[in-house]
């Protein structure tokens, strides 16, 4: 069994900050996994997916936040947002970037800390990935070892190309990351339980 630290942050945010995205910026930053644990404050613009719609919907005005739960990582997020126009119509759904911080928003965020070190203090983080946070690869190689249980860590690069090494080694991009997976060679790279 592996036990999780949680540690809780603060959030501040200022006038037009995109509340999505500083979210997604957060988990980046702290390269965490973590959870929303109140919020308190209003938007100028949100924006929202309802179930059922092909298009987000988008509000303006004032709007306040009634609540924000969901998850978060370094991938991303799962968010619901509800709130309330000026006509105390509570309106929420999927949040989606776009949304607009009005006067101010306070988040208190709760991150999961996963230890550093593995049985007998061996690295617990095999697997590096250098590349533009957010991009697509770089999703799309953190989901797949995240789906295989593979720790691993992001190494933020504002720039070039996606590189991935395991145990210090340069493996290439993550078509080559895909084809160890494709021949089982990943399987050894998941911590012993």
């Amino acid at each position: 069994m592996q036990v999780q630290a949680l540690r809780t942050i603060r959030v501040q945010l200022q006038p037009g900050e995109d509340l999505r995205r500083s979210v997604e910026e957060l988990a980046v930053q702290q390269q965490a996994t973590g959870f929303v644990l109140g919020v308190v404050g209003n938007l100028s613009q949100a924006v929202f997916q309802c179930p059922g719609r092909s298009q987000p919907t988008v509000l303006r005005g004032e709007l306040e936040i009634i609540s924000l739960q969901g998850t978060l990582d370094p991938e991303g997020g799962h968010l619901h947002l509800s709130l309330s126009d000026t006509g105390c119509q509570v309106w929420g759904g999927h949040l989606e970037p776009g949304s607009l911080v009005l006067k101010g928003v306070d988040l208190l965020v709760g991150l999961l800390e996963i230890p550093e070190t593995g049985r007998g203090g061996a690295p617990a983080t095999r697997v590096e990935i250098s590349g533009a946070p957010g991009s697509a690869y770089v999703v799309r190689a953190q989901r797949m070892l995240r789906t295989l249980g593979i720790p691993h860590r992001l190494v933020k690069a504002s720039e070039g190309k996606l590189e991935i090494r395991i145990d210090g080694q340069l493996i290439g991009d993550y078509g080559a990351l895909a084809e160890l997976q494709g021949r089982g060679e990943l399987e050894q790279l998941r911590p012993s339980r």
